[in-house]
């Protein structure tokens, strides 16, 4: 198996190298890990792409690039530069410091460089990893998705249904907040929301008296409705969610035809 990995939170980020094992694990003895990262952070750029300016490219090492872009970005570098010779079966993008659960969904680079590797008909996951109080003081707070990660994903791979030709499926994997030996099982979850909790901005003035405004993150250890993704997340539980781009609210589409 060919494998291609991106991530959202840079090329040198210690999920990337948890990623680098489970794709290993996975590709196997004669199988191929590439890389194409982003030369820096891109957390939160969700599905960007560079559309206006060029993005420079960098081999670091055997199988192994940066580039300066978002991981939607990074994907199509690998599809069409990097390997374009021959295209790799599977896109992994993670692992992600941190949740991307519930409404993080939306916002997420991780997640973006899935998404694109589906809508170029590439097979795509994402992968996450909940912090909270039981893993941060880990050696590795990765633990639970070093552990069970290759597991997990084979298990999908076994249980695919056909992805289709238009909007294919991508999926959304969010390991739990404990340590690997702690992990409850898999469960198969819709995206949930967290009420009362959003994004928001916290004002600061830098010395010069000038005014920034930093992005706030909400409560991530508030739980979703029951049996969605962050609820069993929190219940210990690895979740998968299954997503295709397609943003078409289909369930009011009947309604709105009132007014053709």
């Amino acid at each position: 198996m060919r494998i291609l990995l991106t991530n959202d939170d840079g090329i040198n980020a210690p999920g990337l190298a948890v990623l680098e094992t489970i794709a290993a694990d996975l590709a196997g003895p004669e199988g191929e890990v590439w890389i194409v990262a982003p030369a820096f952070e891109q957390s939160g750029v969700g599905h960007c792409i560079s559309y206006t300016r060029p993005m420079m490219i960098a081999k670091l090492g055997e199988r192994r690039f940066a580039a300066e872009g978002s991981p939607a970005d990074c994907v199509l570098a690998g599809l069409h530069d990097v390997m374009h010779d021959a295209r790799p079966d599977l896109v992994l993008s993670g692992v992600n410091r941190g949740n991307n659960s519930a409404e993080n969904a939306l916002y997420s680079g991780t997640l973006g460089g899935a998404m694109e590797a589906a809508l170029q008909g590439v097979p795509a996951m994402a992968l996450s990893q909940y912090y909270g109080p039981a893993n941060l003081g880990l050696d590795n707070p990765f633990d639970a998705a070093a552990q069970h990660g290759a597991d997990v994903i084979r298990k999908i791979l076994s249980a695919t249904p056909d992805a289709g030709e238009d909007y294919r499926l991508f999926y959304n994997i969010n390991f739990p907040p404990v340590p690997g030996d702690a992990v409850r099982g898999l469960r198969a979850s819709p995206q949930g929301f967290r009420r009362d909790t959003q994004f928001s901005v916290e004002p600061h003035s830098s010395p010069s008296g000038r005014r920034f405004l930093w992005i706030k993150g909400g409560n991530q250890h508030v739980p979703t409705a029951p049996g969605s993704d962050a609820a069993v997340n929190l219940d210990g539980y690895v979740s998968v969610t299954p997503m295709r781009a397609d943003l078409t609210a289909h369930d009011a589409l009947e309604a709105l035809k009132a007014i053709e």
